[in-house]
């Protein structure tokens, strides 16, 4: 069963820490956190956002199905309703430390009306899965650490100017975050080319056997599955590399392969549509006019 957790002073209570001093925010550091009841660590589930920078943790947090072991600095960001679970060392007690760092919470109703209350939908990484964290060189630790003593600083005297001046130094974390995110692409960029090379051999795959596209278009999804990174991830390390999201990486096989039908055989346009996995042909020549100015049969024409 999930355990939810619904305040940040109900998760402080959990972790053995005094109350939060402000109710809608708040900064720990991971030193101080004793995950005392391991039945609740099995499988939970908060109502706010959450961005930890983690040391030498001896522990494995695990989403769905992936594990990731903490043992170098490591950004981490969970949006609320994501399910956790944390799986200790069968080393350490649950009454021991876990390691290093900070942890910032914060609730959505923290956000109000403010611009980030939007924004921070855009951000991918908070979709990310736990094996896709953030590595960060030690100038951009420096550099994050700075931002959330910052924010614990402030909440310590809360006054008219607190939410803003907090929410500047969280947007300033998240543009940061992005910023590492893609270096992160770049120096992983032999790892992430071979990625991109996996994921058009299964796209010729799909597109050649015809008993895989009778279970329609391929999906960012069944793509991302396959090749074992999450949706977000998956889309936003090959805009950086190709400046194409999955999405757009289907639709351009797609369109490839409809070319060539149309150019090479005598099929009609709805016989081309069922073969590319489309259900309505109407829907395959709207993209197609879309990806090329042209209707099919103005393309086929053109050969003629």
């Amino acid at each position: 069963m999930v355990k939810q957790i619904n305040s940040l002073s109900g998760f402080h209570e959990l972790l053995s820490l005094p109350k939060p001093l402000h109710p809608l925010v708040s900064v720990v550091r991971v030193s101080e956190l004793h995950l005392a009841n391991a039945d609740v660590w099995k499988q939970f589930s908060t109502d706010f956002y959450t961005i930890s920078l983690k040391n030498n943790i001896q522990s494995k947090v695990k989403y769905g199905q992936q594990y990731y072991d903490f043992d170098t600095g490591t950004m981490t960001f969970v949006a609320p309703k994501q399910i956790q679970s944390v799986e200790r060392d069968e080393t350490n007690t649950y009454n021991e430390t876990i390691g290093t760092g900070y942890v910032l919470m914060f609730h959505p109703d923290f956000l109000g009306k403010h611009p980030l209350a939007t924004t921070i939908r855009n951000y991918g990484f908070f979709s990310y899965a736990i094996n896709e964290a953030l590595h960060l060189s030690e100038r951009e630790e420096t550099d994050m650490i700075e931002i959330f003593q910052k924010i614990q600083t402030e909440y310590q005297h809360i006054d008219r100017h607190t939410q803003d001046i907090i929410l500047s130094q969280i947007d300033l974390l998240l543009n940061y975050s992005n910023r590492f995110y893609e270096r992160q692409f770049i120096t992983r960029k032999a790892v992430n080319t071979d990625l991109l090379s996996k994921m058009e051999q299964l796209l010729n795959i799909c597109f050649e056997k015809e008993e895989t596209l009778n279970k329609g278009l391929p999906t960012v999804e069944y793509l991302a599955k396959q090749l074992h990174v999450s949706p977000r991830y998956l889309s936003d390390m090959l805009r950086s590399l190709t400046g194409q999201s999955t999405q757009q990486h289907i639709h351009e096989k797609l369109i490839e392969k409809a070319k060539e039908k149309l150019s090479t055989t005598d099929l009609s346009v709805s016989e081309i549509a069922y073969h590319l996995g489309f259900e309505h042909p109407q829907s395959f020549s709207k993209l197609f006019k879309a990806k090329t100015n042209l209707s099919p049969l103005a393309f086929r024409q053109s050969f003629n």
